[in-house]
């Protein structure tokens, strides 16, 4: 295998094979980490814009110090590093239904595992966000109906495309209700999409809360040579 591309796991889930994936960058000699999901790519490391945007845009209208965050799908981790960069972030729960991905971070294999592993705040939770939102007890079973300043999101592609279609009721009016349950007042629901703003997602979200919007993010994918758009959603309870 060449030493400028190497395959760290591959694991069959319930949802696809899962792969993770090292490649150096024959233009900047950086290593480059991806996930794929089969044939698809789920995330790179290359491109981490918008997912340090949306801890960013989910924190940053948060009030109070001592915050309570919870992040739905683990990834790379740049969201949640990016969360805990914030110092008036008291806690992180962060869940993730893939089981390998937990652990390339815990046992280091991700670059940023080992510092989210061993930041007090944080802790991880291998489980279905969506059916957590869905029920009464929440995000975290040591204190059921716990509420959270801030939920961000970044599991589907984007509302309309999903990773399972069992997810699907997430993103309509009832599903977001049962989330928007497990928010203080004011609190922020934050939501990635691969996509540019979609208005109707986001009058969607303007019928359940109280203040929504989809925040454009820009930024240029050096491998076309071109700017891409992705979207924060971004909804105050």
């Amino acid at each position: 295998m060449s030493l400028n591309f190497e395959e760290l796991d591959y694991r069959e889930t319930p949802i696809g094979a899962l792969s993770l994936r090292r490649r150096k960058d024959i233009k900047t000699g950086v290593d480059i980490f991806e996930i794929k999901l089969g044939d698809a790519f789920l995330m790179s490391s290359l491109f981490t814009d918008s997912e340090i945007a949306l801890a960013d845009l989910g924190v940053e209208p948060c009030k109070g110090d001592a915050l309570d965050v919870v992040v739905g799908g683990l990834g790379l981790g740049y969201t949640a590093q990016a969360v805990l960069a914030h110092e008036t972030v008291g806690s992180l729960i962060v869940v993730d239904a893939l089981e390998a991905v937990i652990d390339w971070h815990v046992t280091g294999v991700l670059p940023l595992g080992a510092a989210l592993a061993a930041d007090s705040r944080c802790r991880f939770i291998h489980g279905n966000f969506f059916e957590m939102a869905a029920n009464e007890i929440g995000f975290d079973a040591g204190s059921p109906k716990r509420t959270f300043d801030a939920i961000l999101v970044d599991i589907d592609h984007s509302p309309e495309a999903l990773l399972d279609e069992g997810n699907a009721a997430f993103y309509q009016p009832y599903g977001l209700n049962k989330l928007k349950a497990h928010l203080k007042p004011d609190g922020v629901f934050g939501l990635w999409s691969n996509e540019p703003p979609d208005d109707a997602f986001s009058a969607r979200l303007a019928d359940v809360f109280t203040e929504a919007r989809g925040e454009p993010v820009v930024f240029h994918n050096p491998l076309q040579d071109k700017d891409f758009t992705q979207t924060v959603y971004l909804a105050v309870a």
